[in-house]
């Protein structure tokens, strides 16, 4: 299925997801994240999708937008094609339900967004800090974080 086409079909499995950028050299969509965790378990389950694999998620601090884009690249061995789900949700409150129950290697995946950037999975079995120690204050990978031991130096 040629990017239009799979990024069409998907669109039209409900009114919670857009296409997200015609120019992408992928099918890229955006969801609500309330329709989340059903959107990708038919993106695996339907057989005309059959995504069966989520290769990696990302987070993108937008901090002018006040949003974080959480980035969810999945592929299909049975179609050998690629689809980029993107959800956005709000810096001040940074929350979506986990894909743990759909796919479980988000699990780790969505540890590491979360000790980087704060975000909330809701529902998530395990939901702790992975890199950073349980102290940490923070979340490093947002644009606005300040850390008193990371100097700007002149060189």
């Amino acid at each position: 299925m040629e990017r239009e086409a799979l990024q069409a079909a998907v669109c039209e499995l409900d009114s919670a997801v857009r296409p997200l950028d015609e120019n992408a050299d992928r099918a890229a969509v955006i969801v609500e994240a309330s329709a989340l965790p059903a959107i990708i378990r038919r993106l695996r389950d339907e057989p005309e999708f059959a995504f069966a694999q989520l290769l990696d998620h990302v987070a993108v601090d937008w901090i002018d937008r006040g949003q974080f884009e959480l980035i969810y690249q999945l592929y299909s061995f049975k179609h050998k094609h690629f689809l980029s789900v993107s959800v956005l949700v709000p810096r001040e409150d940074p929350r979506v339900p986990t894909l743990c129950r759909v796919h479980p290697v988000a699990e780790w995946q969505e540890r590491e967004v979360y000790d980087l950037f704060g975000v909330l999975y809701e529902d998530h079995p395990d939901l702790r800090r992975l890199f950073l120690e349980d102290d940490w204050i923070g979340f490093p990978l947002r644009k606005d974080y300040q850390d008193d031991f990371m100097l700007d130096r002149p060189r």
